[in-house]
């Protein structure tokens, strides 16, 4: 995808005097001030509300936000030590607003690309005609450490891979939003978008009120009862497999888990006898029957995946054979994640949905074939440069990524011959600056870059999107502060009806 340049703009003209002071980033586009310098739909009321406030006031109203994440014990767990610290949750206090002609647009596009997903991995594990009719290069699969050997063959019980899903977007130079990453091994965050709006309502429930705000609890409530009707065929329970309090997002866990009604599972809390998964109670072994799985598939089952594993459940594959679990979503979905699939996106939604993609996506080279690895070489300063079976997002990836043209001369000579003698290793992904979004610094607006993460749920009648999000949001300027392990922040998302 290419970039379109933008006009510059100046500072928006008769706003109120909270936004008087924003100092716009040239040429990147904003959140709440458009290219024509003028506040969104929606920002505007919010602004003028913020306005009214007053400084102290707001300072009060956000510190109620704070202090109520406090006493609901939201946190994240940080590793800069061996066992990782709880910190409290860095909540963005200026909620991300999304008018509704971008959200139904956004809407239209992940439904699109949520069923495009599930027809890849379907296949991936399948039939493997991708791989025979050259669509996907087999080294993407055979040599990629999420494609998972014993699930070939293996059909979920529910007829479906992926369940539940989350997409990384954020607008791009030409106003427009793009897919950034997709998140189907055990994707985070549902629930601390739902803490999210809880706390950003107590504090300023006067001034969403004046606002029509889709609200969240449908999005849950159809997803719950999905789960549960797959549980009830056979009459059996519903469990959240987590790896365990010291995950970083352990919080979530146990907060989805209740809010829900569904059981908070660990993998020796399980046992397998005689293809059945059953959870020990003080009454026995019970019947289990939906896992909705919060750990990395490898881990699952010690018995025929990783050896290695201490949070596991030996014989889940197995039972995943016989039928008796449905697992959310489908152990090897991890596969979708690999950066690597992006440069093959835009060919296979042609071959598999007979369209384009709805949402286009960071345009990405795949250095294991030859005109795509020349490509890379020839821009090679204006490009992003990572390891194609990496499955965090670039602005993420903080050692394995960067930008051509911030390496020296040595490391770039290094990593350009690396490239040439296993190009398949590599991928070049176009340098995507990010749009911003105002947050609160003493007393004033600044424009921080910003990404959205939006999620989606299979039930009964077909994919359905939460109507809002995450939206996580740098601590500075730069696009690397997204990373919520250095420092970033995660915001409300108010999707405008």
């Amino acid at each position: 995808m290419n970039s379109q340049h933008q006009p510059l703009r100046g500072e928006p003209a008769a706003a109120p005097s909270l936004v008087a002071g924003y100092k716009l980033l040239p040429g990147v586009p904003d959140e709440m001030i458009d290219f024509a310098g003028n506040l969104r739909p929606g920002w505007d009321k919010l602004m003028a509300a913020f306005d009214a406030l007053g400084t102290s006031e707001l300072a009060e109203r956000f510190e109620r936000a704070d202090q109520y994440l406090r006493d609901a014990g939201v946190f994240y767990r940080t590793y800069d030590g061996a066992m990782g610290n709880e910190r409290p949750w860095p909540l963005a206090h200026i909620p991300l607003i999304i008018n509704e002609a971008d959200w139904e647009t956004i809407t239209n596009g992940l439904k699109q690309r949520a069923e495009l997903l599930e027809k890849i991995v379907a296949d991936i594990y399948g039939d493997n005609r991708l791989v025979e009719e050259g669509l996907l290069p087999p080294e993407l699969i055979a040599q990629n450490s999420e494609f998972l050997r014993p699930l070939v063959g293996v059909k979920p019980v529910s007829g479906h891979f992926l369940h539940f899903c989350a997409f990384e977007l954020g607008r791009g130079p030409d106003g427009s939003w793009w897919v950034l990453g997709d998140r189907t091994q055990a994707p985070s965050g549902a629930g601390f978008a739902l803490e999210n709006r809880v706390a950003t309502t107590r504090a300023l429930s006067d001034v969403n009120a004046g606002l029509n705000i889709h609200r969240l609890a449908a999005f849950f409530r159809d997803f719950r009862n999905t789960l549960f009707g797959q549980a009830e065929k056979d009459g059996g329970r519903v469990g959240i497999l987590t790896p365990g309090q010291l995950n970083e997002t352990y919080f979530e866990h146990a907060y989805i888990a209740r809010y829900l009604g569904l059981m908070l599972l660990e993998g020796e809390d399980l046992v397998v006898e005689n293809g059945k998964v059953m959870v020990r109670t003080v009454a026995g072994l019970m019947p289990v029957n939906v896992l909705w799985r919060r750990m990395d598939a490898s881990f699952v089952d010690p018995l025929e995946l990783r050896y290695d594993s201490h949070i596991g459940t030996p014989g889940m594959v197995e039972a995943l054979r016989s039928g008796s679990i449905s697992m959310i979503n489908a152990m090897g979905t991890g596969i979708l994640e690999t950066r690597a699939f992006a440069a093959f996106m835009p060919g296979l939604s042609k071959h598999l949905l007979g369209e384009a993609l709805e949402l286009p996506e960071m345009a990405t080279w795949w250095c294991g074939q030859r005109a795509e690895r020349e490509y890379v070489l020839d821009n090679f300063d204006s490009l992003m440069i990572g390891p194609a079976f990496a499955t965090t997002l670039p602005f993420d990836d903080l050692r394995g990524t960067a930008l051509g043209a911030s390496m020296t001369a040595e490391q770039k000579d290094v990593l350009k011959a690396r490239i040439a003698s296993h190009g398949g290793d590599y991928v070049g992904q176009e340098s995507v600056r990010l749009s911003t979004t105002p947050v609160y610094v003493d007393g004033k607006l600044e424009p921080r870059p910003t990404t959205l993460r939006v999620y989606a749920a299979r039930t009964t009648d077909g994919w359905t999107i939460m109507p809002g999000g995450l939206a996580r949001v740098g601590s500075a300027r730069e696009t690397t502060a997204l990373a919520m392990q250095h420092g970033g922040q995660a915001g409300d998302v108010w999707v405008l009806s």
